[in-house]
């Protein structure tokens, strides 16, 4: 099976229906094992998937280092996304400080062209908001980097609208990536119509609620130290039990379709429209070939109907992130 396309923005921006999520290869979901990274990285490009998200916070710096090394000889088949937008010293992210300063984007960007063996970023996001520094000089800077074909397309991440149209009036944004799932609905009063609006792809990251959608987690003290899930609120106490019986109308859509809960997750994502593109992230074969199946996957209105209903906004308990991270959020 080979992964149709999709289009992002209105610039010219082409991929895989489903991306690949790349930061669990690296850190938050346990050891990293290159090898069967590089396994995982080269089965997606023979199932037609060609969509691949990075950071050089990832690691920091290691997963972009990872890619460059399994797409050595094999730029011309992916399509690579990468972010800016954290401070690093001494090869260590220092919390959620923030710097999208022009010229610390134009050496994160040399750093990331670097690490990935390449001469241009497909798409070049802003991690994050940066509240010190004007929208419009980071899309300035960009738009500079683009001309110098450094960059071909320019996206934002968990950006809210108002900065969004700042930026798109200086240089048009291709794509938003923001997590948006079954689990997590936040877009869909304000930030989805905008986009759509003014022609703009969504990247749903986290679509599998961080695994919680799959069906195979476990509570927030089982997980060893170093997991992001650990010090997730929603994998947590109280709010476990609640999610899990909330959850269980996607295992009970996946059982009528014959299907894994993850995939039932991913399907409802691609039926949103197709200006959606998820990147469910993976360091596994299986888990791979599940996710990239899942675009086979159909629903019809009443199923899609039954999903919305039983997840919709506020049936789920706990916050997405903890409070520092969520005050890094442009919402």
């Amino acid at each position: 099976m080979i992964l149709s396309k999709r289009k992002l923005g209105s610039q010219g921006l082409e991929v895989s229906a489903i991306g690949l999520g790349c930061m669990p290869m690296s850190q938050s979901y346990g050891p990293a094992d290159e090898v069967e990274s590089v396994a995982v990285l080269h089965r997606a490009i023979e199932l037609g998937c060609n969509f691949f998200d990075t950071a050089e916070v990832y690691g920091p710096h290691t997963n972009e280092l990872l890619l460059g090394k399994a797409f050595k000889g094999r730029r011309q088949q992916v399509v690579i996304a990468t972010k800016f937008g954290f401070r690093i010293q001494d090869g260590k992210q220092l919390g959620t400080e923030r710097d999208s300063r022009p010229e610390h984007i134009r050496e994160a960007v040399e750093g990331s062209l670097r690490r990935l063996g390449t001469d241009y970023i497909d798409l070049l996001y802003q991690h994050r908001v940066d509240p010190a520094v004007p929208m419009e000089d980071v899309a300035r800077t960009v738009a500079e980097l683009v001309k110098q074909g450094k960059v071909r397309y320019f996206g934002l991440s968990e950006a809210g609208i108002a900065n969004i149209r700042r930026a798109h009036v200086v240089h048009p944004v291709s794509a938003v990536q923001s997590e948006y799932s079954l689990w997590e609905r936040n877009l869909e009063a304000d930030v989805i119509p905008a986009l759509r609006e003014l022609g703009i792809g969504l990247v749903p990251f986290s679509p599998l609620g961080r695994g919680f959608l799959t069906g195979a987690v476990k509570r927030a003290e089982d997980y060893p130290p170093g997991d992001f899930r650990r010090g997730d609120p929603r994998y947590q106490g109280k709010n476990f039990d609640a999610n899990m019986q909330a959850a269980q109308v996607v295992n009970n859509v996946a059982a009528a379709k014959q299907a894994k809960p993850g995939q039932i997750a991913l399907a409802w994502l691609l039926h949103k429209g197709h200006d959606v593109v998820p990147i469910p992230g993976t360091k596994h074969l299986s888990y791979l070939e599940e996710n990239v199946a899942a675009a086979q996957v159909r629903l019809d209105a009443a199923q899609m109907q039954q999903l919305d209903m039983a997840l919709a906004p506020g049936k789920i308990s706990g916050k997405r992130y903890n409070d520092t991270i969520m005050a890094t959020i442009d919402r």
